[in-house]
């Protein structure tokens, strides 16, 4: 009977042994936290970072052939980030009245400021014999087309120790078609005026 309340009272006592034995911290040391301070590093707001909008603003015929007609289309990318970010990589399959149209690829494209837009124009070709009777006729008569511009493309913060990461874009629209002088001469007259 004895053993057991020794025992017992070993059981019951160690914690207590262990906890008076335990070092406080010292004066000198890490500051304690108070409660204001806690409220300060709640209140850092976490770093959010916002995928850039595409949009195709026109699309230029650069040169019409029998069969096979080239094309440029311009892309507006805004960056409604408070940094700047570079895209880096683009691909893309462009659609016209609900037609596939074109699909590339380009890389090395754009740095876009904060809060700020940019543009970049690619080329594509579009062959007649393959193309959807509606859709020429529209384009021939250089009327609105109905467009999706989908793809994915690497955007690059600019923000110390942030990675690139992808980006999958799926945007539609409509953009007239217009032919390479009279996109010109419209934004001449544009950029005069101003």
């Amino acid at each position: 009977m004895r053993r057991f309340v020794i025992i017992l009272s070993i059981i019951l006592i160690f914690p207590f042994l262990l906890a008076a034995c335990r070092s406080q911290p010292d004066a000198a040391g890490e500051p304690e936290i108070t409660f204001e301070a806690e409220a300060e590093i709640q209140s850092d707001p976490e770093l959010i970072i916002l995928e850039p909008i595409l949009e195709v603003i026109s699309i230029v015929i650069l040169q019409a052939d029998i069969v096979v007609t080239e094309f440029e289309a311009t892309l507006r990318i805004t960056n409604p980030n408070e940094f700047a970010v570079a895209l880096s990589e683009l691909t893309y399959q462009l659609y016209g009245n609900g037609m596939f149209w074109a699909e590339g690829a380009g890389s090395g494209l754009l740095d876009i400021p904060p809060l700020e837009s940019a543009q970049s124009a690619f080329r594509f070709n579009m062959n007649f014999i393959n193309m959807n009777r509606r859709l020429l006729d529209d384009v021939i008569n250089m009327r609105e087309v109905n467009y999706r511009f989908r793809g994915q493309a690497r955007v690059q913060p600019d923000l110390p120790n942030i990675g690139a990461f992808l980006m999958n874009y799926d945007c539609s629209g409509s953009s007239s078609v217009q032919q390479r002088e009279r996109a010109e001469n419209r934004n001449r007259q544009r950029y005069s005026r101003s």
